[in-house]
């Protein structure tokens, strides 16, 4: 009897995208929030939660797949940002711990705005699209963390505004990448 061993190829669809908009989306709605347009709500943490942080930290682990340590590390990452965030405002209400000071906040915003810093030079070597969302998300880290620590309304709402621009540059990047892929030529530039 004959052993035949059959190879399965597997092309992977570009995960991109879905973290793109999971990220996205999310952004601009925490960002309407931060502007100062409507409370901080449970539609933001569902969305955190689900398309911010599970979408992107499922994103992340097919670019692992694809052998890509940029998207990879950038989706799990700030898949997992999402998730720690609705934590931080969810936990204490639940009882398992001490609210953050806003002072706790500012530097855990820190420490993503120089994670991003990191990540945005990383993509000097890709499209401008790309550099566009991270180098905006880089600026609103560090808005966020500066509205914190100096306690001012003026610069979070200056950082909402900013954040919804960033999150809209990541939903463009994208459909961008889902239409041209699509229609097999460049329908939106990146």
């Amino acid at each position: 009897m004959e052993n035949k061993v059959t190879t399965v190829s597997e092309k992977l669809a570009n995960p991109a995208p879905l973290g793109l908009m999971g990220f996205g989306m999310t952004t601009v709605l925490l960002n309407l929030h931060n502007a100062g347009i409507f409370e901080l709500n449970v539609m933001i943490m569902a969305m955190g939660i689900f398309y911010g942080g599970l979408a992107q930290v499922i994103a992340g682990i097919f670019e692992f797949k694809k052998n890509n340590t940029f998207g990879a590390t950038a989706f799990t990452s700030y898949g997992l940002f999402w998730l720690s965030l609705v934590a931080i405002w969810t936990m204490p209400k639940m009882g398992l711990g001490e609210a953050a000071s806003a002072t706790a906040v500012a530097f855990y915003l820190l420490m993503w705005g120089i994670f991003t810093l990191y990540m945005f030079v990383g993509t000097l070597k890709g499209n401008k699209s790309l550099q566009v969302v991270f180098g905006t998300l880089t600026i609103l880290f560090f808005l966020l963390s500066m509205g914190d620590f100096l306690g001012s309304t003026a610069i979070k709402h200056l950082a909402g505004w900013e954040g919804i621009f960033c999150g809209a540059s990541a939903i463009y990047t994208a459909m961008a990448e889902v239409l041209n892929e699509v229609y097999g030529k460049k329908v939106l530039p990146l």
